[in-house]
């Protein structure tokens, strides 16, 4: 570790084997807090590169728990986290539309670190438990076209780093790193970041990846499509910056997206969208954000259709009764 941190104070940017191998060392608990401290602080002023993040996502996915599903392409909708917007659950309610439409959906996510609710505690309180019982995911994923894996059943490697992480006064590359593991791999991703150079940097790393990818941020700095006002989407076939009116939506206030005082609250909110008596905001940007999982899925389709497709997820019904049956398949 010491070779490690005098390269980076010299300007130098470690291999993916390297940040790989310096993972891996970390599970074996082979460094100590105060190294672990001044390695993510230094990378973090100096910022990480695609090969390093790619490295220690390795690593994480090396020494977790693998998911391999009997299902041949599915996509995760994920942010980053972190932009303080304090926003209902989007994203995983979005996942709900998806799955409603028939497309297969491999959510990955976590309690909340810096909103109400995160993706766990709105799954935990609809009575969702967290498992890694390969039969039970493959049999919500034939049946319902939903699977969810919480995070810190699978990526093991993270309680390891979790005592610094916490008393470090700012955000580490650990934190880009989540949207990066999902123990399935998932075929398509979608990706929220909060600024255009969070977007620039997955961008490359998808890339690298080999995946199908749509990255999108709201340029008011949202890490998701908020409708507050422009948006970018990037993806492996365009790059294009959007208006609300460009896909036929109003434009949103801050206070529409509002994820409530409590875990409570947050559940109520989800499913007054699923169950289609939300406010048109509400209902609007989590129809968005599914229309581009929809489109990365099926790139032969526009944005235009995509929505048109999650929109009769909702309207019918069918997003809210296949997520009350997967809930009722996964307690």
């Amino acid at each position: 570790m010491k070779k490690y941190l005098e390269e980076i104070l010299n300007h130098e940017y470690l291999s993916r084997e390297e940040t790989h191998d310096i993972l891996i060392n970390i599970t074996k608990e082979k460094y100590p807090n105060e190294q672990l401290a001044a390695l993510m602080s230094m990378i973090q002023l100096r910022g990480i590169t695609v090969d390093e993040l790619l490295g220690f996502r390795d690593g994480i996915l090396e020494t977790g728990v693998s998911v391999d599903l009997d299902a041949d392409k599915y996509v995760d909708i994920v942010g980053t986290g972190g932009d303080m917007k304090n926003t209902f659950n989007i994203s995983t309610c979005a996942c709900a539309v998806v799955a409603g439409a028939g497309y297969n959906v491999v959510k990955h996510g976590n309690y909340a670190s810096t909103s109400t609710s995160g993706a766990s505690d709105v799954m935990a309180q609809h009575g969702v438990a967290f498992s890694f019982d390969l039969d039970r995911l493959n049999r919500s994923m034939a049946e319902t076209h939903m699977v969810y894996l919480h995070a810190q059943v699978y990526a093991k490697a993270m309680k390891f780093v979790g005592p610094v992480r916490k008393i470090l006064p700012f955000m580490t590359f650990f934190n880009l790193l989540g949207p990066l593991v999902n123990p399935s791999k998932p075929h398509c991703n979608v990706m929220g970041t909060a600024t255009l150079e969070q977007m620039r940097m997955y961008n490359n790393v998808f890339q690298k990846m080999g995946v199908d990818y749509a990255i999108v941020n709201s340029t008011d700095g949202y890490d998701e499509i908020s409708l507050t006002g422009t948006f970018k989407i990037t993806t492996n076939n365009y790059e294009k910056v959007f208006d609300p009116s460009d896909i036929g939506m109003p434009e949103s206030s801050e206070y529409d997206l509002f994820g409530g005082r409590t875990k409570e609250e947050a559940a109520k909110i989800f499913d007054d969208v699923l169950e289609n008596r939300s406010t048109k905001s509400q209902k609007n940007v989590v129809l968005a954000n599914a229309a581009v999982a929809i489109q990365c899925m099926d790139q032969s389709k526009s944005l235009e259709e995509a929505l048109a497709i999650a929109r009769e997820s909702l309207e019918s019904g069918k997003a809210l009764s296949n997520f009350r049956k997967f809930v009722e398949l996964n307690r």
